[in-house]
């Protein structure tokens, strides 16, 4: 290290001793030494935490890898994460006073969480190696996690440090997106399709964007595609976004689960214009979540296509006790909300793509589930007989100490057609199966649900049932729905004529061309409303 960096830690550390422990003095300073290594022994990103007896935290290591992030691109954090944790790249080492301390290691949700209580004695050095346990490998089984809402500036420069961010998460696919409003953008990307790539190995950063997103008619996301599209002169009209999105072979979505700032409103619009791809349906930003399932199931019964993703809005939502999460850190956290992506064989962003494209997905923030109906996998169409028999399987797993299995749904409609417990015979809190046959006389979505400890779920995106050209809508609720899509459109309506006096809105700039969306929506309205008689 080099003299200034030398000069530069030892005042960092003089502060904490004065501030903590201002009996001791440098001669009695300890090193405390540690490495981590994954289940192979191969040192491994981790994210760690260190804290004395009381609770204080110790200065940052020298190898924490540091990149700024804050939200709104304001420089609010650096090496330090929101709970105080930081990351580093399999070791670090710091000097400490004498005392008791508090280290907790994890890698995301499958591995095992590591807490360990140290002892640091006055000149004598404390070297400590740590192997992580994983309780399941999904790469292994073909699945490869992602977090589609993180946002970081970025340059070429800082993609190795923050892909050490999102492999010390465990997460494979880590979606950079810039933001917009009507005014700006925020969190620039330097590149777009593959020239923005930055791959090691089986983890890949790849831009996107949160834009547009208003107040009115809610976030969109978009992924994959070869460039940024940003259309601020008709910047409520979203199908112009998504259009020119599709055009480059990316893929469109809604944020927060269509619940925060009316994004429902936007879906009615996009979604039965066939515009959209996706819904962001697990994070940790509204209440009442992470999952959050009223818009999905609501336009699943109105018998469109909703691939499940899931992102944590990075660096803004965080789990905490408002999630049911007692005694947790409030901290937003990268992959604390996720989706697995199918990806057989070799893993690439062309086959990452491809599968996310398909549906082959399901989110969770700790839970595992594998879900089949006649052998074929979330987002997939079956198309069968009217009397035929389907066979529908559905396991979910979870570790005992970390994520305890509670339940396992099957959902048909959004309601759940067979269900088992942990304290089921032959079921644990570990592992949870279930078979089913299902006689089919109309098309439907099915779809498998489960619950482990707090604010740990899992859900898959469904496999559609059709017979014939009859689609997999509910007839049951598509009444009731459609008078529902009226009343959205309508709240636009009122939106757009009586405006806030704030900024931030500002659909009636464009209210003959969004009165024009409306229109064509309405007539679609009008086609449903003929197929439901």
């Amino acid at each position: 290290m080099d003299a200034p960096k030398e000069i530069g830690n030892k005042i960092l550390i003089s502060v904490f001793l004065l501030l903590s422990c201002p009996v001791y003095v440098f001669s009695q300073l300890s090193t405390l030494s540690v490495s981590i290594s994954d289940e192979n022994g191969h040192a491994t990103p981790v994210r760690a935490r260190l804290t004395d007896s009381s609770g204080k935290t110790a200065p940052l290591p020298r190898e924490a890898v540091s990149v700024m992030y804050g939200r709104d691109d304001r420089a609010e954090g650096y090496g330090f994460q929101p709970d105080s944790s930081f990351y580093v790249d399999g070791r670090f080492s710091i000097d400490l006073p004498p005392g008791n301390y508090i280290l907790s290691i994890s890698k995301g949700y499958e591995y095992l969480t590591q807490k360990h209580d140290l002892t640091v004695k006055a000149d004598k050095n404390l070297s400590l190696n740590f192997q992580l346990k994983r309780w399941i490998d999904m790469p292994a089984r073909g699945w490869y996690s992602a977090d589609d809402h993180i946002h970081i500036r970025r340059s070429p420069r800082e993609n190795p440090l923050i892909l050490k961010w999102v492999a010390a998460e465990d997460i494979h696919i880590g979606a950079l997106l810039q933001m917009g409003d009507i005014w700006t953008t925020y969190f620039a990307q330097y590149a777009w399709g593959k020239a923005g790539n930055y791959q090691e190995q089986n983890r890949l950063l790849t831009p996107g964007q949160e834009e547009p997103r208003t107040h009115e008619i809610g976030h969109t996301i978009s992924l994959g595609a070869d460039d940024f599209v940003r259309d601020k002169n008709d910047y409520y009209l979203y199908d112009h976004v998504f259009d020119r999105v599709h055009e480059q072979d990316g893929l469109t979505g809604y944020a927060h689960q269509g619940m925060s700032f009316h994004g429902y409103r936007g879906m009615t619009m996009d979604i039965l214009q066939k515009k959209v791809d996706f819904l962001e349906l697990l994070q940790f930003c509204v209440d009442g979540g992470p999952l959050l399932t009223d818009h999905y199931y609501f336009f699943l019964d109105l018998g469109y296509k909703l691939t499940a993703t899931a992102g944590s809005d990075f660096p803004w939502c965080g789990k905490g006790p408002r999630f049911g999460v007692e005694g947790a850190i409030w901290s937003s956290q990268i992959g604390n909300a996720r989706y697995y992506t199918f990806i057989p064989g070799e893993f690439t962003f062309e086959k990452w793509k491809e599968n996310f494209k398909a549906g082959h997905t399901f989110v969770s923030s700790g839970p595992v589930i594998d879900f089949k109906v006649n052998g074929t996998l979330p987002g997939d169409q079956l198309q069968v007989s009217a009397g035929e028999e389907i066979s529908i399987s559905a396991e979910a797993f979870g570790n005992e100490e970390q994520i305890p299995l509670k339940n396992l749904v099957i959902i048909v409609y959004g309601e759940a057609i067979d269900s088992v417990s942990s304290t089921d015979a032959h079921q644990s809190s570990e592992h949870l199966f279930l078979s089913k046959k299902l006689k089919i006389s109309e098309g439907l979505w099915l779809a498998a649900r489960c619950q482990a400890g707090p604010a740990q779920v899992a859900h898959t995106t469904p496999v559609y049932i059709t017979i014939g050209d009859g689609g997999f809508y509910n007839r049951r609720t598509l009444p009731q729905n459609l008078s529902a899509c009226e009343n959205y459109l309508q709240e636009i309506e009122e939106a757009v004529n009586n405006p806030p006096d704030r900024m931030d809105y500002n659909a009636w700039r464009q209210k003959d061309k969004i009165f024009m969306r409306i229109a064509d929506t309405r007539a679609i309205l009008a086609g449903l409303r003929d197929r439901s008689n």
